[in-house]
């Protein structure tokens, strides 16, 4: 039992309007150390009781047992509990003694199935700084989910269908080379879309041209998909080095192209349930009783079918596949639209696990506070930033300490995590601007400043030779112990917390701020001198750094044991 679930049943005994759990939610953290770690406000029974709340406050710390904290007292309105320091830090650095790794892992998801559509770059295009939010939110997520017991299903719903793919087969056919394509695929294949693209501004017959090919392609010709094909199978072997430099992998690449031959089954369920309706030669639902004004297209006047069908398509492919508990899209913030009108459209045909998708949005990315378009080819490519990345990092690694083993596997988790992480520390609906300089420097709010705390706990702990023992009563009572005991203590709640927002950022600022909280004691306490305390003050360095790697492991980032 948590402690404020323990305050909580205590206060809940003398306060009869109030049930446990209104209570747990109405607890709060004061504003300093000096005024106790959880604090109770008694406004809200002032109003039901007609007392002023510094009386209700002064009369309940008379009444409750409070044999099992340091003390509790009354300061005006609030009842402020003071934990029992020495009980408590016993039993947190015991608990992760013994569970390693394992601490704060939880059994809520009971083996459900989660599945994330996440990453889904498009065919043919480099994978830029744009996709990066969308695949290590989605990577951190299914991380964090699983250490609840859920089973996380990475979906990576890549976009290798649709007209754009019409427009690099003109282009190809105008100005390609099959030798240039094979020698560096991706930087060809952009080269040739960006090309297309400007070319289509002033000439109108180039969009014509590439519906026609999109058209070829949808009906099997051999040309447009042997093209398609190998558009799609350069682009993914490209991908795939880059995912293996993430470290990140998927259960499923089913993308676009997939349910090519399941639409067919969702126009029909649409008609059995007389939700079709005919709108100037096209097939739409109407959604005006959601509150959406437009209805939603789905077939066009043409026969072409749209997003929304193929993902009406693949929700009911995966919910059949899957069974999932929930369907999460990770995908940018300006697509909200679209994922309300799908579930609205999965609602009106009956299905009531439309209410088990989530759209879970993020903000954009920008450069010097500029929109990134690949079309435009003003982008930022993954692969020579994460190279960068790793280059400074190990330019750092060689000036504080240059007899480093093993420095290249170093340079890359510092180099990667870097990137990761400053993406996972910002709420994700707000963007951020790409800083490379922030993103790796080991000062400050950043990745390297985790990963660096971690390896400094690990060459303490080399230095005294030390190894824990779960029968010994380890404990302390000074403040900065009780500090890093605390957020140890909160590290399950941050996990549930973290899992029901979608919200990774809160792991990644918790790392921080267990980390700032460790080179507070570091700064302030001699921790190898020989004193009583010695061997306590070992064993939060141990606690402390397992929680930090578990931490960084769930934001998908290693954790090196010397820098």
């Amino acid at each position: 039992m948590d402690v404020k679930t323990s305050i909580a049943d205590v206060l809940a005994r003398e306060i009869s309007s109030l049930s446990a759990e209104q209570i747990y939610q109405l607890l709060e953290k004061p504003k300093s150390s000096e005024m106790g770690d959880i604090a109770f406000p008694t406004f809200m029974l002032a109003k039901s009781e007609g007392r002023a709340p510094h009386l209700i406050a002064a009369e309940l710390v008379q009444k409750i047992d409070s044999s099992r904290f340091e003390k509790v007292q009354a300061v005006g309105p609030y009842i402020n509990f003071f934990l029992d320091k020495s009980a408590i830090s016993e039993e947190v650095l015991r608990q992760v003694i013994i569970q390693g790794p394992h601490y704060a892992d939880q059994t809520i998801g009971q083996g459900q199935r989660i599945v994330f559509d996440m990453s889904s770059p498009n065919i043919a295009k480099p994978f830029s700084i744009g996709h990066l939010r969308s695949t290590v939110i989605a990577d951190a997520l299914a991380h964090i989910v699983a250490k609840l017991s859920y089973q996380p299903v990475r979906v990576n719903h890549l976009g290798d269908w649709g007209k754009q793919f019409g427009m690099l087969i003109v282009a190809y056919k105008k100005w390609g080379n099959e030798d240039a394509v094979k020698a560096n695929p991706i930087q060809e294949l952009l080269q040739l879309y960006v090309r297309i693209n400007a070319e289509a501004e002033n000439d109108p017959t180039i969009d014509e041209e590439a519906r026609h090919w999109f058209r070829k392609l949808e009906d099997g010709d051999p040309e447009a998909i042997a093209l398609w094909q190998w558009f799609r199978d350069e682009s993914l072997v490209e991908f795939n080095r880059l995912y293996d430099l993430m470290d990140v992998s998927f259960d499923s690449y089913h993308g676009e192209a997939f349910y090519n031959d399941k639409m067919d089954e969702i126009v029909e369920l649409l008609e059995e349930k007389d939700l079709l309706e005919e709108s100037q030669g096209a097939q739409v639902v109407n959604l005006e009783k959601y509150g959406i004004e437009k209805p939603a297209l789905i077939k066009k006047s043409d026969g072409a079918t749209l997003y929304i069908t193929r993902d009406l398509a693949a929700a009911l492919y995966r919910k059949r596949t899957y069974d999932f508990a929930k369907a999460v899209y990770v995908v940018g913030n300006e697509q909200s639209a679209h994922f309300k009108e799908l579930k609205a459209v999965l609602t009106e045909m009956g299905y009531d696990w439309s209410d088990d998708l989530v759209h879970v949005a993020f903000g954009l990315v920008t450069k010097n506070g500029k929109k990134l378009s690949t079309r435009k080819g003003n982008v930022i490519l993954l692969e020579p930033t994460i190279e960068e990345a790793i280059h400074r990092a190990q330019a750092q690694i060689e000036a504080k300490n240059p007899n480093l083993k093993d420095k290249e596997a170093v340079a890359h988790a510092v180099g990667v995590g870097a990137i990761k992480f400053y993406d996972l520390k910002t709420d994700r609906l707000n963007g951020y601007d790409f800083d490379l300089d922030a993103m790796v420097s080991f000062e400050g709010e950043t990745g390297p400043y985790v990963q660096y705390a971690h390896a400094r706990i690990q060459s303490i702990l080399r230095k005294a030779a030390f190894t824990p023992d779960a029968s010994t009563p380890y404990s302390l009572e000074d403040a900065e112990s009780w500090e890093i005991i605390k957020s140890i203590q909160s590290f399950p709640q941050m996990i549930e917390r973290a899992a029901e927002n979608f919200e990774p950022s809160i792991i990644a600022k918790y790392a921080i701020n267990l980390a700032q909280n460790f080179n507070k004691f570091y700064a302030h306490t001699r921790i190898l001198e020989e004193r009583p305390e010695r061997e306590a003050r070992l064993a939060l360095c141990y606690a402390t750094a397992t929680v930090l790697k578990e931490a960084l492991r769930l934001l998908g980032m290693e954790a090196p044991n010397e820098m």
